[in-house]
């Protein structure tokens, strides 16, 4: 992909770029800059569509400006809706340019694909980010100066000082991510999945321009055609993220998603080598014989990427630094090696499976949700409630029914991480009860407002907004741009998960399975001994490599100089992660301290 950077108002230009260095990774084709009295506006570029120099950017049309990170997918469709244009290339870039020209700002509605851009309009700047965040946009709104960026690093060194945003530190916790528009740097913010920023004279205002539930609920109430679109919706967008000149592979793990990439790819005429990881002594985490058993079966070209400890405790400090901000996802380290793996074979563009857990129910948590709800319906339950008040217990089953009982929320997203109840013994301060709601409370009244009520749409609706949109997309855009290589998420497709949307709850659920209708299209493409396999996830052995290697005394030390945590429920979580319990709840807290220590202490 790329990176945009840019700054309205005063600037030192020196300053300015070397800010834009700190994005170099994200494009290393080109390097394009404009400067202007009150204007800086910058482009690190990664050459995909139009590699030829006169698309580099900012790219600029009479009076507009261009500074775009993503793909549009559909640009040469659209260039026949704009033939009157006069066109000097072939990019996509420009297809915007034209776009914006004809139907302003709302043309992003048109658009396909992923995307963050800025452009400059005279007076007036838009950001932009795509309707699942797949492509990210921070800002810092400063005194004198509106600088904006790809990511953290190059807007922080215009904050007059560095100092923790409570908000974010409290969403990270609860939901593995800090939730839009908060970041872990107090002034800097980021837009969320669908928004679109107007920054003119001094003044911001911001607007959600898409949501997935304004779809109708349930027009598709016939288990055939629930079939037909999704499979014509997958196939349609798969070939659409064929479209490129550059090397492109695919992630293969030993599940369904992306062996049905792989498998629609081929059936496409376009046999995409892929890349799968192992690791040493931990064979328990491994999934290379599935995937290679998968490989085989697709007649396609695979390389197994082996991992040790060394690697990953060798590779820690990096890939937390190009995060930027705590995000709690273990499988971010060896994510990053096995994109390091890819770009040495000379590939610049990846496939990637997220998103079909959440449209299609791939998760059991969802069904073992599905079930709790039902409790909420009991005549006779007041003394199960005073039970459950009256005995506390770590475990997650014991908030879900606590929750069920009081009759408030009961899923809070895949990514729940520390409840309230949790980080109310582990902080020094006070949390009452349910007060992570506040941060999901904007998207749960759009959920009440729409035409869905299922339990099971709240939960592809949130997940898609936060465990997607700001932990996962987050983890693979920051991986893969720091190997400069763009990763494409076919599930992910805008118009698949309208038609997802618009199916029957009852059917998405099916016999109560995970991802019931997928492995209905997937019998097409894939043999049983894929489509049931059981599902194993991105694990990795990370805390078994952090124990050992006596990093993890890092959450200690860290706590002992700055008293955040209860150092005896800290104790209690370090002792319980030694036994294999709770450990992404320490690993958070690992990444936690990790920035501390590099930006407060």
């Amino acid at each position: 992909m790329c990176g945009v950077f840019g700054i309205i108002g005063e600037y030192s230009p020196q300053k300015a770029r070397e800010a834009l260095k700190t994005l170099a990774h994200r494009g290393r084709d080109h390097c394009g800059i404009v400067e202007k009295e009150g204007l800086f506006l910058a482009h690190q570029r990664l050459s995909i569509t139009d590699t030829h120099e006169r698309s580099h950017q900012p790219m600029q049309h009479k009076q507009l400006l261009l500074s775009f990170n993503g793909e549009i997918y559909n640009h040469s469709q659209l260039r026949t809706e704009l033939e009157n244009y006069p066109w000097q290339t072939h990019s996509d870039a420009e297809v915007i340019l034209a776009a914006y020209e004809k139907w302003g700002i709302d043309c992003i509605h048109r658009f396909e694909g992923m995307f963050a851009f800025a452009l400059v309009d005279g007076e007036k700047l838009y950001l932009v980010r795509d309707r699942f965040g797949k492509k990210p946009m921070f800002y810092h709104h400063g005194s004198q100066s509106f600088v904006f960026g790809s990511e953290i690093k190059a807007i922080k060194p215009f904050l007059a000082s560095v100092s923790m945003n409570e908000d974010a530190m409290r969403s990270y916790l609860s939901f593995l991510a800090p939730t839009p528009p908060h970041t872990f740097y107090q002034g800097i913010e980021k837009l969320g999945s669908g928004e679109c920023l107007c920054f003119e004279k001094g003044s911001i205002t911001k607007h959600a321009y898409y949501n997935v539930l304004d779809t109708a609920s349930s027009t598709i109430t016939s288990y055939s055609e629930a079939c037909e679109v999704i499979e014509q919706a997958l196939q349609r967008s798969i070939e659409m993220r064929l479209e490129s000149t550059q090397p492109t592979a695919a992630l293969l793990s030993g599940g369904i998603d992306s062996a049905l990439i792989c498998a629609i790819a081929a059936r496409q005429g376009r046999k995409l080598p892929t890349f799968t990881l192992g690791y040493d002594e931990y064979s328990g985490y491994d999934e290379r014989a599935n995937a290679r058993q998968s490989a085989k079966e697709l007649g396609l070209e695979h390389t197994e990427v082996v991992i040790s400890q060394r690697d990953f405790i060798d590779s820690l400090d990096a890939v937390l630094d190009h995060m930027d901000e705590p995000l709690n996802d273990p499988a971010a380290v060896p994510l990053y090696l096995l994109f390091k793996a890819i770009v040495k074979e000379g590939h610049k563009v990846v496939l990637s499976g997220e998103g079909s857990d959440e449209l299609f129910l791939g998760y059991r948590q969802y069904f073992e949700y599905l079930d709790i709800e039902k409790a909420a319906s009991l005549h006779h339950k007041n003394w199960l409630k005073k039970y459950f008040h009256s005995n506390f217990s770590m475990n997650r089953e014991w908030e879900w029914y606590k929750r069920v009982f009081d009759e408030t929320l009961l899923f809070r997203t895949s990514g729940e991480k520390f409840t309230d109840l949790q980080q109310n013994l582990l902080l020094r301060r006070n949390v009452r009860d349910n007060e992570s709601l506040r941060f999901l409370q904007e998207y749960r009244t759009v959920f009440e407002k729409s035409t869905h009520s299922h339990p099971a749409q709240w939960y592809s609706t949130i997940d898609l907004k936060l465990f997607i949109g700001e932990h996962f997309l987050t983890k693979l855009d920051r991986v893969s741009m720091a190997h400069t290589i763009e990763a494409r998420t076919p599930f992910l497709d805008h118009r698949l998960a309208q038609n997802v949307f618009s199916i029957s709850p009852q059917l998405r659920i099916g016999e109560g399975g995970t991802k019931y209708l997928l492995k209905q299209v997937g019998q097409k493409y894939l043999s049983n001994t894929v489509l049931n396999r059981k599902k194993k996830g991105f694990a990795n052995p990370y805390m078994e490599w952090l124990i050992a290697s006596g990093k993890i005394d890092l959450i200690t030390e860290v706590n002992t100089k700055i008293g955040l945590f209860q150092p005896d429920e800290v104790e209690k979580y370090l002792k319980l992660a030694r036994r294999g319990k709770f450990k992404q709840h320490v690993w958070g807290l690992y990444v936690l301290s990790h920035w501390i220590n590099r930006e407060l202490l």
